[in-house]
């Protein structure tokens, strides 16, 4: 018998101070048994909202319980290139996995980046996921250590930068 629950009705919204707590829950929970997982996730969430580098961090609630969280933080680019940013971690409970949960938490995050006139956002995870929102390897951006097919990239704007990649030190956690 599968885990995996019935399609729930959730919404989108920013993430409150009383969220902190439901977010790390979740987050332990979707990356409990994630293959590539760090076992890490849930304290560069904290580390990132302790420091002030949550530059978007909207939560999935359904009957106003948390279901799912997406991070977005700034990242530099060797270089001048300025206004980019870094997709995750994404969580989604294991039993409302696959019902649309994490795309759209996906998408939601990429249009506020569009909104407030982001360069770009860097991802590191499954091409055939992340494809889906826009996202293509980029060898002329490299996030060291990671084969490149694994690390994507979508612009919003017409700057093309290269270089290496480095996320916040949260995420060294």
């Amino acid at each position: 018998m599968s885990q995996i629950a019935a399609p729930v009705s959730f919404e989108i919204r920013s993430e409150v101070p009383a969220d902190a707590q439901a977010i790390e829950t979740v987050t332990v929970a979707a990356f409990q048994d994630a293959p590539h997982a760090s076992g890490t996730e849930q304290h560069i969430v904290n580390a990132l909202r302790r420091t002030g580098n949550l530059a978007v961090s909207l939560v999935a609630t359904a009957d106003a319980a948390v279901i799912g969280h997406v991070a977005i933080s700034p990242v530099s680019i060797s270089g001048n290139a300025s206004g980019w940013f870094g997709l995750g971690p994404i969580s989604v409970l294991p039993k409302h996995q696959r019902q649309g949960v994490g795309s759209r938490l996906i998408c939601e995050a990429l249009r506020i980046l569009l909104e407030r006139d982001a360069s770009g956002c860097v991802v590191l995870g499954e091409p055939e996921y992340y494809g889906r929102f826009g996202f293509k390897a980029n060898p002329e951006l490299i996030l060291p250590g990671v084969a490149p097919e694994y690390f994507q990239v979508v612009a919003f704007d017409t700057s093309r930068p290269t270089g290496i990649v480095a996320y916040h030190e949260a995420f060294e956690a």
